[in-house]
């Protein structure tokens, strides 16, 4: 039997087919020298579809063309000579410090992991760095929407498959080098909606997503800084986080007190602990799944729990039920009798702070 054609590296040339394929549709400065530590740190994100049949090609491409790719547009991704354009001017990112996090720690006033710091050792961008960061970002971004745009299920390309891949990784490297050079920002607006009903990991958390979607929203070609929109942003997600908390802590409340137990403004205050908060609105739910169908469906919807934003009327809920407001009435006060003795039961009591 004959044997396989090997080239000078000793692969056999069927393996590298599909390697050579790509390379050779790749845009030149894919591989140029200023994204060789982004191609090398993306290298096991971008898929290999060598592996694929036929069948399986095509529900990779239609699954591809079902996601939507969101990125900012500029007139100037148009220019086919941008590519090398603007991969061959240096990026000059400085390396992280240490000290640059736990400086950010110690500054936020808040007694927490000292492992956080780690999140603020980037270094803050240059104004034009920043603005190339964006730029390469949303431009690598077009590239793939360019190639996904002529994806065809019924002549599935590997090749094409990849190359979009790769477009994608290297646009998200581009953008945690925006969102890491800025979260000593997030670091110090989230620190000042700190309180003892929200805490400042669950608010660090939330203003990194809200980090991560102002950088994908943000038009670097309006000529302002990023930090500027980027604050807006932050700040308004805290304080609906607060908000929404804020709100739900008022219905359980309102419930409790609807169920006859002592809760003083000084029983409020010392029980805010989150953990006991959970328990209780755990131990709520579970005695409202006690009720019939009927009785749940009226506790909810008068007092705005679960999936019920606002309060309904008796009116609204007879209607709803087929019944008289009247009936409706009855019902509600027999299900609230039934959780207040299930409240005794249920000794609530021992949530109260010790």
């Amino acid at each position: 039997m004959a044997s396989a054609t090997v080239t000078s590296t000793g692969s056999p040339e069927s393996g590298n087919t599909t390697t050579q394929k790509i390379r050779a549709r790749e845009p030149a400065w894919v591989r140029c020298d200023e994204l060789a530590e982004a191609n090398q740190e993306i290298e096991s994100l971008v898929r290999n579809y060598d592996g694929l049949s036929n069948e399986e090609l095509k529900t990779a491409i239609k699954r591809r063309l079902r996601e939507e790719l969101g990125f900012i547009s500029n007139p100037q991704f148009s220019d086919p000579q941008l590519g090398k354009e603007i991969f061959d001017t240096p990026l000059e990112l400085a390396p992280r410090k240490a000290e640059l996090g736990i400086a950010a720690v110690r500054r936020s006033g808040i007694d927490m992991p000292i492992h956080l710091g780690r999140l603020c050792e980037a270094p803050l961008l240059k104004p034009e760095q920043e603005r190339m960061l964006f730029q390469r970002m949303n431009y690598l971004l077009q590239q793939a929407e360019v190639h996904r745009s002529q994806l065809n299920p019924q002549r599935p390309s590997r090749v094409r498959l990849e190359l979009i891949d790769r477009f994608i990784a290297l646009a998200e490297w581009h953008r945690d080098r925006i969102v890491e050079a800025n979260l000593r920002l997030v670091f110090s607006i989230v620190k000042k909606f700190v309180n003892p009903n929200n805490n400042f990991d669950d608010l660090l958390s939330d203003g990194i997503v809200a980090l991560i979607r102002a950088v994908e929203k943000f038009d670097f070609d309006r000529g302002f800084r990023f930090s500027t929109y980027a604050t807006q942003v932050i700040r308004r997600n805290s304080y609906r986080t607060v908000v929404v908390k804020q709100q739900e802590r008022q219905k359980t409340v309102g419930g409790l007190q609807d169920l006859d137990l002592d809760l003083t403004d000084e029983g409020r205050e010392s029980a805010i602990s989150e953990k006991r908060w959970h328990e209780l609105r755990s131990r709520l739910s579970v005695m409202l799944d006690d009720l019939d169908r009927r009785e749940k469906l009226i506790i909810r919807a008068r007092f705005s729990l679960g999936a019920h934003r606002k309060v309904h009327t008796l009116q609204s809920l007879a209607n709803r039920l087929g019944v008289s407001k009247e009936r409706v009435r009855q019902l509600e006060r027999r299900a609230m009798e039934k959780l207040r003795a299930m409240a005794g039961r249920a000794n609530l009591a021992e949530l109260e702070p010790q």
